[in-house]
């Protein structure tokens, strides 16, 4: 009983481990990163930018049919591009996570759907949740086959 309580608790712990412990820091330096946005009724393209931390990072708004806004949030940066014109945002990415970016300037009937994502790092607990169900079933099976073939030998041992 006490082994099946240790080991249990072992594999709390390692569990622990592989969803908190910190990471390894990355050392890419910033970069310049530009990039080209499409806006449309009621759609951005590409709907999803990824950087990383420290990277400077422009946005070139072109807006096809009507006027188009872009606003940051977290960041609290906008800007606004008139039919058949860009403009631009320049910004660093100072600040690690996943961010939404929307039009602010009403478009037309589906204006509120107008949503992108930018995407600031590494989606560290993406890792960390593949680390800790990979963990979970490497672990889990083997030591329940240990604890059952445990139990099944002390029932051998209480028999004879």
């Amino acid at each position: 009983m006490m082994k099946k309580r240790t080991a249990w608790i072992l594999l709390g712990f390692l569990s622990t481990v592989v969803a908190f412990a910190p990471l390894p820091a990355q050392s890419a330096a910033p970069q310049t990163r530009t990039f080209k946005l499409d806006a449309r009724q009621f759609a951005y393209s590409p709907s999803e930018l990824k950087v990383n931390a420290g990277d400077t990072v422009t946005i070139q708004l072109v807006s096809a049919d009507v006027v188009h806004g872009l606003y940051v949030d977290g960041y609290d940066i906008s800007v606004e591009a008139d039919p058949g014109q860009s403009a631009t945002l320049t910004f660093v990415a100072a600040r690690s996570g996943s961010f939404r970016f929307r039009c602010n300037v009403t478009c037309g009937a589906m204006h509120p759907f107008m949503i992108g994502k930018l995407t600031v790092g590494a989606n560290d607990w993406f890792y960390r949740s593949i680390g800790l169900a990979s963990f979970v079933v490497v672990g889990f099976f083997p030591l329940s086959s240990f604890l059952n073939q445990r139990k099944k030998k002390d029932e051998r041992d209480i028999a004879f």
